[in-house]
């Protein structure tokens, strides 16, 4: 019989230790159930983009169907109430009895005891947490706007964030930006509204080196215009004003960041907890008092050989739960358990969508980069859990469906266009590929050598045309140069081919040609071409042949819509090469702009990939979280 691991939350420590076990258990027979009130995975580190309006609540919000699709993991939603650890069993509205329990429940805000902040105050810790302050932050403005109380009105716009941390700091920098466009919408001034964050420490984002916090500050304080009060004890919340051991702020929101504690779920769990977020003992290899029952992520004090707890972050939680479960596969296998190991590589912090400060191991990185980083990042993690899915949503979502405000350049190329509009240049681009490589069949392609007078080169090392020398003629074709750009490393030619028969032009045709690395007597491209496709017969014809097929398998690609993306990428490689070697004309200029206009997803719209790149994507999503191939699935219901 096989044994059952029961995982408890599908927070990020939840979801990965049930993918790990998945991944992992090769052969042995063990059955894995995740168990969660929501049916879905909320990514908790990007609610402040939802709660200020950068992003559609739905982009943090993935159904655990999706994530375990594929897998042997059975999804429960449900909510536990009773634990019975000694009984091998919790209960909610069913009974799940386990061999292993995992407890990755999370944490919850911690109030700290403060008069009325748990009434009055606005947290930003789920799911719901991120679209009902988002709906009350639009809701002050819209009723500032229509109130005539000046006094309420300055309650309505004044917006107070307590803590200073990494959730305050991103929240506040989010809200800043999301108020300009409010303004203009409501009628109001940028100086009509009033941010402020405020924290009991010296310095903003305290875990961060000095100079990273200074650059955070100035930034929040001079570009976003928010009153930043260290140094400030929250002592009271009530209805309609913050009560500080500074003053007091009239407002009527109040987004409470400034601390978490175990989550709630396990307070009547008979079971050790610690310290003053009271979280659940656990020793070095992630194990409580019970030694089939492990903890993970927010809800555990987790040491690892440390005089304190490592800090509630994704990179802990990760690490925990897949060193627990490597540590449940070993008691499975009937061997000895391995120490939990977390090692932190760096934090991000994203002020808004235009800055960002980071300590990436041990190294402060420039703005720009760090926002590279946080992507990269988000990205990771989505593949981890979704396949490619989860990182072409993200970035879709990031990029081109972002809800704030864009600059110019960003309102250009966000706008949206059905696939199907693309469809009509696709099939004729495709066409006239498969015309080119057929046309090379009937002039014998497969059967002779013929690329060195395509090219116009010899079959050797001298040139037999030479598309920049004004007024020559070779075998009756004169070239004209009518415009050069001359940057030494790449040089623009644009000129005009005359088809001459006894000095009577019979056709004229004007063409554009890219070289790269002309130096006086060295031209790169044809230097390769000459030492390469045309150093024997055999590559001649090796090559030759190769560029015929190339054309005619693109043609059909593109006709069938089939893998249009790298159909594209493979146009754009062959007009490359023709620009670069022959130049190209003015009747096949169009194929170059046509190449990248298809790649834009155009073989989803009546082509092969409507079907072929989910598919794909499953394949490989299912191969990334079982590390077996599989080729076929069963519909789903």
């Amino acid at each position: 019989m096989g044994r059952k691991v029961v995982i408890l939350g599908a927070g990020y420590a939840g979801v990965a230790a049930a993918l790990y076990l998945n991944r992992k258990k090769k052969k042995d027979d063990i059955d894995i159930t995740i168990i969660d009130r929501n049916p879905y995975h909320t990514l908790l580190t990007e609610l402040h983009e939802v709660a200020g309006n950068r992003m559609d609540e739905e982009s943090i919000r993935i159904p655990l169907k999706e994530i375990f699709r594929d897998t042997c993991v059975k999804v429960s939603t449900d909510e536990i109430k009773d634990f019975k650890f000694s009984d091998n069993y919790i209960e909610g509205r069913e009974k799940y009895e386990y061999d292993y329990l995992v407890i990755a429940v999370g944490s919850s805000p911690a109030f700290y005891g403060i008069k009325g902040l748990e009434e009055y105050s606005y947290t930003l810790w789920s799911y719901n947490d991120a679209v009902k302050l988002r709906d009350h932050i639009r809701e002050c403005f819209y009723i500032a706007s229509q109130t005539k109380d000046e006094a309420e009105r300055k309650r309505l716009l004044t917006f107070v964030v307590g803590g200073a941390g990494f959730t305050g700091v991103e929240m506040i920098g989010e809200l800043a930006h999301w108020v300009k466009p409010l303004c203009r919408e409501y009628g109001f001034s940028r100086g009509d509204v009033r941010l402020v964050i405020v924290d009991m420490l010296s310095k903003v984002l305290p875990v961060l080196d000095d100079k990273n916090s200074a650059k955070a500050h100035r930034y929040m304080q001079d570009k976003l215009g928010i009153e930043i009060h260290m140094e400030t004890v929250v002592r009271e919340m009530q209805q309609d004003r913050v009560i500080t051991d500074k003053g007091e702020f009239e407002t009527r929101t109040m987004i409470w960041t400034a601390g978490v504690c175990c989550s709630t779920s396990t307070d009547d769990a008979d079971i050790e907890k610690t310290g003053g977020r009271q979280c659940l003992r656990v020793n070095d290899f992630c194990q409580t008092v019970y030694e089939n029952v492990f903890g993970v992520g927010d809800c555990v004090c987790f040491l690892g050989g440390n005089d304190k707890p490592f800090p509630a972050l994704v990179e802990t939680a990760l690490q925990t739960a897949e060193g627990a479960a490597e540590n449940i596969l070993r008691k499975i296998r009937g061997r000895e358990m391995e120490k939990v190991e977390v090692k932190l590589h760096g934090v991000m912090v994203s002020i808004g969508n235009y800055f960002a400060v980071s300590d990436i191991m041990g190294k402060r990185l420039p703005s720009w980069l760090s926002m590279l980083m946080k992507y990269f990042v988000n990205v990771h993690y989505l593949h981890e859990i979704m396949g490619v899915r989860g990182p072409a949503k993200y970035l879709k979502d990031e990029i081109v469906h972002r809800k704030q405000d864009h600059t110019f350049l960003e309102k250009h190329y966000t706008r949206k266009m059905q696939a199907w509009w693309a469809v009509p240049i696709r099939m004729f681009l495709g066409f006239w590929w498969l015309y080119e490589g057929i046309e090379k069949v009937k002039q014998g392609w497969f059967e002779s050598p013929k690329l060195a007078e395509f090219l116009g080169m010899s079959r050797g090392y001298t040139p037999v045309v030479d598309a920049v020398t004004s007024a020559t003629a070779v075998g009756g074709l004169r070239i004209d140069k009518l415009f050069g750009l001359d940057l030494k490393i790449f040089n623009l030619i644009i000129g005009k081919a005359t088809q001459l028969i006894e000095g009577n032009a019979i056709s004229s045709d004007v063409f554009a040609k890219l070289e790269i690395l002309h130096l006086e007597n060295f031209n790169l491209v044809p230097w390769v071409i000459q030492g390469l496709a045309l150093k024997t017969q055999g590559a001649e014809m090796f090559f030759q042949i190769a560029i015929t097929i190339l054309e005619i398998v693109v043609g059909l690609m593109l006709l069938g819509g089939f893998l249009t993306f790298i159909a594209s990428v493979l146009s754009l490689a062959l007009m490359a090469m023709f620009i670069t070697s022959t130049g190209i004309y003015d009747y096949t200029w169009w194929m170059l702009f046509a190449s990248i206009t298809t790649a834009g997803g155009s073989g989803r719209a009546f082509g092969f990939d409507f079907w072929l790149i989910p598919y794909l994507s499953r394949v490989w999503e299912s191969f990334w979280k079982n590390r077996s191939l599989k080729l076929s699935f069963r519909k789903r219901r």
